[in-house]
């Protein structure tokens, strides 16, 4: 009889919970009056709370559920720099975002996405939170051969990227599945739990006021001020911020219908041990790969786990039918690890946009900051900041102010096509792979 693959000590909920679990606070009543109301109790909206409480700012926090309860501990923790935002597929082309936006622009979104991770090295270093953050960089996997030559042509002469062909796999990970790929030098990882505790205790030593198990359900306009209905009372604010991105309700339907919430998942195994873990991953560092319907990995940050994630689903599932395909594609790259049990099994909301950019703006006098396409600890903390500097009075416009944030007309709030979609990359992705392994073995 086949091993169950699910520990005895199972739970379906993160494993970063371990380290810090989510917080409701004292039970407390929002205050009458603040400065600036923020929405959403994740990385955007502490880092908007901290930039503006920094600056003077009386600021309240709304979370609707206990504090860190949402996707930003949720996440794998990996950090992204953002430099290959939007790239085209082959050197020789323009991706479809830079021939929408032009050259200019596309630069300057280019270059304040590298920003992103600036402004996290610097903000973990200055608030001194303890988040096991390092930066060991990544290695992006060729799904095939034809993937690693578009890797491979469109990063040739990159500052801190590294073609690594499939007789030098080895040395990045244990695994035949991948056909070589590309190392990115400039990315991080860090335990997302601890880095969203560390945002609290900076927001709460700069006097922000955090107020958990209380949603917006109403802000409406009066007087030149907003007023912001919660279960707990109404707070009269002379501005406001969403910052609930992949959980975004219809507080405001007009952003509602720009944000494509989408489940993603992912697995903790038993420990392994130091030595057998290492093995996987000799360089530690994060792993991603050119599928359509990605996986991504690491080791926990003791070295002694694996951590796998994937948009495995496109429909609803549960945390043991997710853990079960996540288990099944994990076997796929690692065969060595067939008996392993799994300890943990998660899953949180990613929130994408109909052109795959980050954006910021301002609707109806609410300020927003939405739509990381899955790649949200440094951009969604740096989006967050970047709300708080322009809602402070700066001159400087950020690039992902200057953007078209654009809807569709089938889509209002339910994201009836992603199965579609989904089924539709998922067999693109085994097309190719059998393209792959019918040409290799002739």
């Amino acid at each position: 009889m086949a091993k169950d693959i699910f520990h005895p000590n199972f739970k379906a909920r993160p494993y970063w919970w371990e380290f810090s679990a989510p917080d409701a606070l004292e039970e407390t009543a929002p205050p009458e009056r603040a400065d600036v109301v923020v929405v959403g109790g994740g990385f955007a909206g502490l880092n908007a709370a901290l930039e503006l409480a920094r600056r003077g700012t009386e600021v309240t926090v709304l979370e609707s559920g206990p504090f860190g309860q949402g996707a930003s501990t949720r996440n794998a923790g990996h950090v992204s720099s953002g430099s290959n935002l939007g790239k085209a597929p082959s050197a020789a082309q323009r991706s479809p975002v830079e021939r929408l936006l032009g050259a200019a622009k596309y630069q300057a979104i280019l270059e304040e996405a590298g920003r992103s991770f600036e402004h996290l090295e610097e903000l973990i270093e200055r608030e001194e939170i303890d988040c096991d953050w390092r930066v060991k960089g990544r290695f992006v996997g060729a799904l095939t051969p034809r993937h690693f030559r578009s890797l491979a042509e469109k990063n040739a002469g990159q500052r801190g990227v590294r073609v690594v062909e499939h007789s030098e796999q080895h040395a990045e990970i244990a695994s035949d599945f991948y056909h070589g790929g590309v190392v990115v030098e400039r990315a991080g990882q860090l335990n997302p739990a601890r880095y969203h505790r560390g945002l609290m205790t900076a927001c709460q030593r700069e006097g922000v006021t955090l107020i958990a198990n209380c949603p917006a359900s109403g802000i409406r306009r009066e007087s030149g001020q907003f007023i912001v209905k919660t279960p707990k009372g109404e707070i009269r604010a002379d501005g406001v911020f969403l910052g609930t991105n992949g959980y975004t309700d219809g507080l405001i339907p007009w952003l509602r219908r720009r944000v494509i919430p989408l489940g993603s998942y992912i697995i903790a195994t038993e420990p392994l041990g130091p030595e057998r873990a290492a093995a996987l991953i000799p360089t530690g560092r994060t792993i991603n790969d050119t599928k359509r319907v990605l996986s991504y990995f690491r080791l926990s940050p003791d070295g002694t786990r694996l951590l796998f994630g994937g948009r495995e689903s496109f429909r609803p599932i549960d945390e043991r039918g997710s853990a079960r395909l996540l288990h099944r594609t994990m076997l796929r790259v690692f065969p060595q690890l067939r008996g392993v049990q799994i300890t943990h099994s998660w899953t949180g909301n990613v929130a994408f946009s109909f052109d795959f950019l980050p954006h910021m703006g301002i609707v109806d006098g609410v300020h927003y900051a939405v739509g990381c396409n899955g790649s949200g600890v440094a951009m969604m903390s740096y989006l967050g900041y970047r709300t708080a500097l322009t809602m402070a009075g700066g001159n400087e416009k950020s690039a992902f102010e200057t953007l078209v944030h654009p809807g569709r007309w089938f889509y209002r709030e339910t994201p009836w096509f992603m199965p579609i979609v989904g089924r539709y990359y998922q067999l693109r992705d085994a097309w190719d792979r059998l393209l792959s392994n019918t040409a290799r073995s002739s």
